[in-house]
């Protein structure tokens, strides 16, 4: 009997493939979508799924989690800049929606053996582990954006595009006339949709508030903003400030609403502190020497990570730019790459 396997279907290329290379496998393959948003654009995404298991041949099947997506990933976003914080919302629909939701339903109303998805990761069975290891694609390697999810999870996931290209997935999807051949790159932030940014939604969000930008070195007002949660730490754009040299965001005061802000120099640290920490499996030492990432796009920079009984301490090599509240800070083994765990700055 075939093994059973739902794709993840949103309506773009590499889900499309996803689904193709598994029915080339030998699965049963069905295609599932969440509807995230009741919106033109979620309804969008659910038609051009839609559109894709009709090229395929395939059941689809389509789930509404409007609820949870607001209160788990807008809500997040929002109340998380709200506390000057900086979110990082796709860590938190893997987490509760795409591996929480859609992967029940899957697994248990659809019984499916596994769950696809387009992600660009590799899982290995390591002795009864399962390991998170970098992608083929440098370019597109997604483990920062999958360090929550627990091995249960993961013994049910397949990733058929772990070991291919970008350039490749896109020329299968023109071999087999996929309906999302021609399609761009996905936006990071799914339910803000160009040209609406990330701060006009904000400001929708949150009225107007004037507050001053404060230099942090001598507490001197340089100018007015009208809101804190409009800026990011190491922001250098959209200040608008006259200085001898590029002046950037150092600190936000969400209870003054102030951004403090300095030079280039001010912004680097060798250390910070992680709570809310998730370990992929067991890790016995108390510290250890790690590749570590506390931006998505960014390269791995070596440092010393120190556990203890409530906080995880990481010690850089080298002083590292703009470390971020709210941001997730991802570690990785020093030896080959694959996925330690990770927590929140």
């Amino acid at each position: 009997m075939h093994k059973k396997a739902a794709v993840a279907l949103s309506g773009g290329l590499d889900s499309a493939v996803t689904a193709k290379l598994l029915m080339e496998e030998g699965f049963d393959v069905v295609g599932i979508t969440a509807r995230m948003t009741c919106s033109a654009e979620s309804q969008q995404v659910i038609d051009n799924a839609k559109r894709v298991a009709d090229k395929l041949g395939i059941e689809h099947f389509t789930l509404d989690v409007t609820q949870d997506f607001n209160e788990r990933v807008i809500k997040y976003f929002e109340n998380s800049y709200k506390n000057g914080l900086t979110p990082n919302p796709c860590i938190m629909c893997n987490k509760f929606i795409k591996w929480g939701l859609l992967f029940d339903y899957a697994i248990n109303d659809l019984n499916s053996d596994y769950i696809a998805t387009g992600h660009y990761a590799h899982i290995k069975n390591i002795n009864g582990v399962y390991k998170l290891y970098p992608a083929s694609d440098e370019n597109k390697d997604q483990l920062y954006f999958l360090f929550l999810l627990e091995q249960e999870k993961l013994s049910k996931t397949i990733f058929p595009l772990a070991g291919l290209k970008k350039e490749k997935v896109r020329e299968m999807a023109h071999k087999y006339d996929l309906p999302p051949k021609s399609s761009k790159e996905s936006q990071d932030i799914c339910f803000i949709k160009t040209p609406m940014t990330a701060k006009k939604y904000l400001n929708n969000v949150f009225p107007p508030k004037i507050g001053n930008f404060i230099e942090k070195k001598t507490g001197k007002i340089l100018g007015k903003h009208e809101g804190f949660w409009q800026y990011t730490i190491g922001q250098r754009k959209g200040i608008g400030i006259a200085a001898p040299e590029a002046l950037y965001v150092t600190g936000l005061e969400p209870e003054t609403n102030t951004v403090y802000v300095g030079y280039k120099d001010e912004l680097y640290s060798d250390s910070l502190f992680l709570d809310n920490i998730y370990w992929s499996y067991p890790i016995e030492e108390e510290s250890f020497p790690a590749l570590v990432k506390i931006r998505y796009n960014m390269k791995a920079v070596e440092a010393e990570v120190r556990k203890t009984k409530t906080v995880v301490q990481v010690k850089f090599n080298e002083p590292v730019s703009a470390i971020t509240k709210g941001q997730a800070c991802v570690i990785y083994d020093k030896t080959d790459g694959h996925l330690l765990g990770g927590g929140f700055i």
